[in-house]
């Protein structure tokens, strides 16, 4: 079997994935921070790149969630991670047309969170993200100053649709402008196209709401030094705070105390 794309991740530090290669391409992002070396349970997040498994948040608290912080265990191809509430599990397999990872989160039934596959991705200003023109994309306060109207009072977001929701473009990231940007879009896939170079990704789950987040920082976070990082973030969830769910926008375990989801990447887009 042609492998097309080959994952490295790093059980011992929170199970970011380091390196995810097709050929002489590495798609992540990197960022060197020592810090993210030394973290511990309930620390603040430290952005060095890569990706990130953040659940059951991304936003509010645990920062990023509650698994980037601790060490992982491995066994062949499965890691684990055991925190209070759950325990999640992914197995990782090369596939013919790319990677695939199988994951299972276990918990008591009605537990309730937010998954992301934070990715940061190492792309060129003239990247696009492609999506399914017209699906239900949400927008937070961040990006209230950008939109074609005035922000409601009290919204934790608004919806408009893909690639220009309520006004503001989103499928081109061009070069930094300042502003840094968070959008869930209602849909589970997605496909980067960067020059020649493409990665889709593509997130499943029966029963569970999947989404696919961007966040859109050219240089504008965080606010004292400010630098340029793309996140294309395949979810269970659609929104970056669990406090912030309503009904149907986070994953919930059910009876049988298990969640199971597959994260699919690939170097061939079939785009929506």
């Amino acid at each position: 079997m042609s492998v097309s794309l080959a994952l490295t991740t790093d059980p011992a530090h929170g199970g970011r994935w380091t390196s995810l290669r097709d050929g002489d391409r590495e798609w992540l992002w990197h960022r060197q921070d020592p810090a993210r070396e030394r973290v511990a349970p309930g620390d603040a997040f430290v952005d060095a790149g890569g990706l990130e498994e953040c659940v059951p948040t991304v936003r509010g608290t645990p920062d990023h969630g509650d698994v980037w912080s601790r060490p992982w265990s491995r066994d062949g191809d499965t890691e684990r991670v055991h925190c209070d509430a759950f325990t999640l599990v992914r197995t990782v397999r090369a596939t013919a047309d790319g990677v695939e990872v199988d994951y299972r989160l276990l918990a008591e039934p009605g537990y309730r969170f937010v998954w992301a596959a934070h990715a940061l991705l190492d792309l060129s200003e003239r990247a696009e993200l492609r999506a399914r023109t017209g699906v239900s994309t949400r927008l937070f306060p961040e990006a209230s100053s950008l939109l074609d109207a005035p922000w409601p009072d009290d919204a934790a977001w608004v919806e408009g649709t893909w690639p220009a929701p309520c006004g503001l473009r989103l499928d081109r990231f061009g070069p930094d402008d300042g502003t840094a940007v968070g959008a869930v879009l209602a849909d589970g896939r997605a496909c980067v196209h960067d020059g020649a170079d493409r990665l889709a990704l593509g997130v499943e789950s029966e029963g569970q709401p999947v989404s696919m987040a961007l966040w859109r920082n050219l240089g504008g976070f965080p606010e004292a030094a400010p630098y340029r990082s793309i996140g294309i973030e395949p979810m269970l969830g659609r929104t970056f705070d669990l406090a912030q769910a309503g009904p149907g926008d986070a994953a919930r375990v059910p009876a049988s105390g298990e969640v199971h989801w597959r994260l699919t990447l690939t170097p061939d887009c079939r785009c929506p």
